[in-house]
């Protein structure tokens, strides 16, 4: 097997999180326990504080980086541009045989996109740093948070919430975070945002270390990646294959253990046709693409929704039982557990919001919001 990257040698830096039952502790492709940084309960508040369905897990990036490491891949500088005929062409020119490419591209999907014109993507953008303990809990209480809607940061349009974790160690990250808008909110106004809240909470500028580029942390990605028919030989996988769930924007730990399932289809398929078969069926399930189908247009709803009503949206989300909250936020594979979270959650909501759920899953997510609230 090879690899191709335009660096390997690159540390990875962004901050990875998911539900603690999702991490793969255990199994045949199991990652050793020091991945995870840290673990245990939190707490979502949007009107009121809700605890967490579930302990949720903080992942040490390097440690992870370092398990993904196998020695019998062969690691090749470069990326790919093309694919014909069984061989991958290079941006330097060379060529590999390549009888099967599986495309972990991310969102731009080098191999896997067609020329179908789609939406400008909605993005999950967000602004963080890192802090020692200490200062966090001034604005924690010690505790892990996973959404604080509360509008601390003063500023009206499009709503953001605190994202606060523990790294391991002595280190906290806190980050403002916009959950998904076409286009993204851009980072410049997190970082305001983001400052203004934690100085409402009490900390001094000194405590704030946004000027220091090694404790700061910019996110951007898509959420919304389309699904197109890749060609001949390529098989998609990670955000390339749109495993991001729309409404999160997690999709590490189930690239893992699709990872675990497109092996064990690629190692005992007879043939080369099978394999190509097997692993586009590991890959995205019939299960699978109905549930993605269903929350994509979750997203709909969210991207619709009037500004001050998602707030209340999420209280009421954060209201149901744990197993409704669950169905909605895992069970990737899972067309009956899912359809019963996004009823319940149907049946939870005030009129006001079910009626923003109709209109986003019959109408679309709607308009962009680019020169909008004055960005």
């Amino acid at each position: 097997m090879t690899l191709v990257d335009p660096h390997p040698d690159r540390r990875w830096r962004h901050t990875y999180g998911a539900w603690a039952d999702e991490v793969p502790l255990t199994g045949p492709d199991a990652l050793p326990r020091d991945v995870v940084a840290a673990s245990g309960p939190g707490f979502a508040i949007a009107r009121r504080t809700h605890p967490l369905a579930g302990d949720y897990a903080v992942l040490d990036t390097g440690a992870l980086q370092e398990a993904l490491h196998h020695p019998a891949v062969t690691v090749h500088r470069g990326r790919v541009v093309g694919r014909a005929e069984g061989t991958a062409f290079l941006d330097g020119g060379e060529r590999l045989a390549a009888p099967l490419v599986l495309d972990a591209t991310g969102a731009a999907q080098v191999l896997s996109r067609s020329r179908r014109q789609v939406p400008r993507a909605a993005e999950q953008t967000a602004v963080g740093v890192v802090v020692p303990s200490s200062v966090a809990a001034r604005v924690t209480g010690g505790r892990l948070v996973f959404m604080d809607w509360r509008p601390l940061h003063g500023h009206p349009g499009w709503p953001t919430f605190l994202y606060a974790i523990p790294l391991g160690g002595d280190d906290w990250l806190l980050e403002e975070t916009s959950l998904a808008r076409r286009p993204g909110l851009p980072l410049a106004e997190l970082t305001e945002r983001l400052r203004r809240r934690l100085v409402a909470c009490g900390l001094e500028e000194g405590d704030i270390p946004l000027d220091d580029r090694t404790r700061v942390e910019h996110v951007r990605f898509a959420v919304d990646t389309p699904s197109h028919r890749p060609p001949a030989g390529v098989v998609p996988l990670g955000a390339a294959a749109s495993l991001v769930h729309p409404a999160t924007g997690y999709s590490l730990t189930r690239s893992l253990v699709i990872a675990t399932r497109l092996a064990d289809a690629l190692a005992t398929r007879p043939d080369h046709a099978a394999r190509l078969d097997a692993a586009g069926r590991a890959v995205r399930s019939t299960a699978g693409r109905v549930v993605h189908a269903m929350r994509r247009r979750g997203l709909d709803v969210l991207l619709r929704m009037p500004p001050c009503e998602v707030p209340e949206f999420f209280e009421r989300f954060f209201s149901l039982p744990a197993a409704a909250q669950r169905g909605y936020l895992g069970a990737h594979d899972d067309v009956a557990n899912s359809m019963g979270a996004m009823l319940a959650v149907f049946r939870h909501l005030s009129p006001r919001l079910r009626g923003h759920l109709i209109a986003g899953s019959l109408l679309g997510a709607g308009r962009d919001h680019s020169g909008e609230d004055g960005y």
